[in-house]
């Protein structure tokens, strides 16, 4: 009865440490905390429509955008979402212009980070930036807006710095 009483306790010990590995793995490098074999799947929200153009003025590309105008909603930005319509993006404003810094830690999807003034000009554009990336994504010049879409949406459309933006919110 010992021997079997040892094995018993020595079986318990090794399911409740491995258990205890899961956890700890877990906790560092899942992106959510969906059930096994299901995804997260935050729906896109049609809030507004901003048009990309050239300094000509002439138009590139018009995409449906979801708005981040207060800390919460730019805080969370497209942490967790698992997909993204190819004509939609979100746009960050922001109260003020400053150096803006991103990064993609809790983002699984590549995303195309354009940085524009208060103006409208893209400053810059961040392609294909690494998903769940802890490293920071910054602008090379005071920002007031942020534009994310899906990676290898600037290189079909062919934005790049010094294009503009326009935006308007749905009624």
């Amino acid at each position: 009865m010992k021997k079997s009483s040892g094995i018993h306790v020595a079986l318990v010990a090794l399911t409740l440490a491995m258990l205890t590995l899961a956890v700890s793995a877990c906790e560092s490098g899942c992106s959510n905390s969906a059930p096994a074999g299901k995804t997260a799947n935050i729906p896109f929200t049609d809030e507004g429509t901003l048009t990309f153009s050239r300094a000509d003025s002439s138009e590139i590309t018009t995409i449906r955008i979801e708005i981040a105008d207060d800390d919460s909603t730019r805080t969370r930005g497209l942490m967790q979402r698992t997909n993204m319509p190819a004509d939609a993006g979100m746009l960050f404003i922001f109260p003020d212009e400053t150096v803006r810094s991103f990064w993609m830690a809790n983002t699984p999807l590549s995303l195309d980070m354009m940085f524009v003034t208060r103006e409208g000009e893209i400053i810059d554009v961040h392609k294909y930036t690494k998903p769940l990336s802890p490293e920071n994504v910054t602008s090379s010049a005071p920002a007031a807006y942020v534009v994310e879409v899906k990676a290898g949406f600037t290189d079909t459309w062919g934005i790049s710095e010094t294009d503009r933006i326009e935006w308007s919110a749905n009624d």
